[in-house]
């Protein structure tokens, strides 16, 4: 079969036009990595939770990432990697509060939104009152260090726009402590574990997580997306190799999907480990909240 035909997509950055000098991922890339459909099996829990306790889900509020070359990828958070661990949790019996660090609204890449899966979809529409009007997480953080608020676990979605604030964010920071301090899960995938970068960023503490092997989108991927016209550059910095400073253990080169658990830490690599980045947090967060009961 020939290639670079004139049907085949092209691998050229598609022009944002919403935004100066900012692009979307190009045909190609959205051809081969994204899908109108997406996996939902194992999704049956047939004793759900019936408690008061949430997940809390704080989500990236930035769309635009600036890349080596001076432009803007048009991001957010990836629908796969937030909706499909959250319809697992769902069906799990959990309800969600939504939090984004300055409390505007959570961006979606609505351009991999799985728009034929109806559950997922749904869900979308049922959590949108949410998504558009989030709580601010430092007020959350505040909540949980006076102790008027509690969490079953927090999830923190991938997509590159975890990459954007969440670092480097004390509130971030905060929520996360009080999470490790209280033995509560800690679920994320791809590029969202950039953010349990912010644990180790404040005061002369060692992070929290140091220690803990992980699964996520790994750094050497990362350096050739620009190739493929998934983004019009390439990063600025990549979170992979500062994680690994701050002690923690990457445990893929690639992916395929593969999830993990270490302790209360749950992750996952890439959109591929979605489906059973959820089915492990979800019987995880069950096992725990049931053994709170018995205890």
């Amino acid at each position: 079969m020939s290639s670079n035909t004139d049907q085949d997509p092209s691998k050229q950055p598609r022009p944002d036009a919403a935004e100066f000098n900012a692009f979307f991922p190009s045909a190609y890339t959205l051809q081969q990595f994204t899908s109108p459909r997406t996996p939902l099996e194992g999704d049956s829990y047939p004793e759900p939770y019936r408690g008061p306790l949430k997940v809390l889900v704080i989500a990236a509020d930035e769309r635009y990432l600036p890349t080596d070359t001076g432009k803007l990828f048009s991001t957010g958070n990836h629908p796969v990697e937030t909706l499909v661990p959250m319809h697992h949790l769902d069906r799990a019996g959990f309800e969600f509060e939504i939090a984004t660090l300055s409390g505007n609204s959570v961006k979606f890449e609505m351009w991999a939104m799985p728009h034929e899966e109806a559950a997922i979809v749904d869900l979308h529409r049922r959590y949108l009152p949410q998504f558009q009007a989030p709580r601010r997480l430092a007020e959350i953080a505040d909540a949980l260090e006076r102790g008027q608020s509690d969490y079953a676990a927090v999830f923190i979605p991938g997509g590159h726009g975890a990459l954007i604030g969440l670092p480097c964010s004390e509130a971030v920071a905060r929520v996360l402590r009080w999470a490790m301090a209280r033995e509560r899960h800690v679920v994320s995938l791809c590029h969202g574990p950039a953010a349990l970068l912010a644990a180790g960023a404040f005061g002369e503490q060692p992070s929290p997580f140091a220690g803990y092997a992980i699964c996520a989108f790994p750094d050497a991927l990362d350096r050739q997306t620009p190739a493929l016209g998934y983004m019009p550059g390439g990063l600025t910095w990549f979170f992979g190799e500062q994680l690994q400073a701050q002690g923690l253990r990457l445990l893929n080169s690639d992916v395929t999907g593969a999830v993990h658990q270490d302790r209360k830490l749950i992750t996952g690599d890439s959109p591929f480990a979605s489906n059973a980045l959820g089915q492990l947090a979800a019987r995880a967060l069950l096992d725990e909240m049931a053994r709170q009961t018995l205890g």
